[in-house]
């Protein structure tokens, strides 16, 4: 009779336990998704942005000097910050998104890449050619590795056009559009 008792109350424990970490059928289905909200239906909830897109944009970037003021990319300005930030902020920025850069630890210091006054002194050939082929390979530091086989042309250029749009002082060219790969500028 007692074996009986004991099994019947781990059982009971066993059910408790299974109750009480039960999961909805959204949870069940992604792991993103939190275990005590469950799926209903109604109206999407609107969600108020405090920044504002102009017309035709596909991304921001809030000004790294002035960050009230928010910078609208293109596309490939765009996809240049996703390559920047998956490439380049690590030693081209003072801050990355896991924390402090390993920038203060180069020598001599990578510029900046919103430092509009060192990179407007580089034309978009000079910069493309820096990073394909390293920084050595063009007689600056030899910190800077080469990203040509790491990343497509497209890509690089990409870069280029992401840096132009957040350099300030702005690039003195007035266009700030990707124009390498053969779209004329606005």
């Amino acid at each position: 009779m007692k074996p009986l008792l004991v099994y019947f109350a781990v059982l009971i424990a066993c059910l408790a336990i299974v109750v009480a970490a039960r999961k909805s059928a959204a949870a069940k289905l992604c792991w993103c998704w939190p275990a005590n909200q469950h799926m209903v239906a109604g109206p999407k909830p609107q969600i108020e942005r405090n920044e504002y897109l102009s017309y035709g944009s596909y991304d921001s970037e809030p000004d790294w000097n002035s960050p009230e003021r928010i910078i609208s990319l293109d596309f490939n300005q765009g996809q240049g910050k996703r390559v920047y930030y998956q490439q380049c902020v690590w030693c081209h920025s003072d801050a990355t998104p896991a924390g402090p850069s390993n920038r203060s630890n180069l020598t001599p210091d990578p510029p900046l890449m919103n430092d509009g006054n060192i990179l407007n002194r580089e034309s978009d050939a000079s910069l493309r050619k820096i990073i394909s082929l390293g920084g050595s390979a063009v007689g600056k530091s030899a910190m800077m590795p080469p990203y040509g086989s790491t990343l497509s042309e497209e890509e690089i250029n990409d870069v280029i056009a992401y840096i132009r749009a957040i350099a300030t002082p702005e690039y003195p060219n007035g266009s700030t559009k990707n124009t390498s790969s053969g779209s004329k500028p606005l």
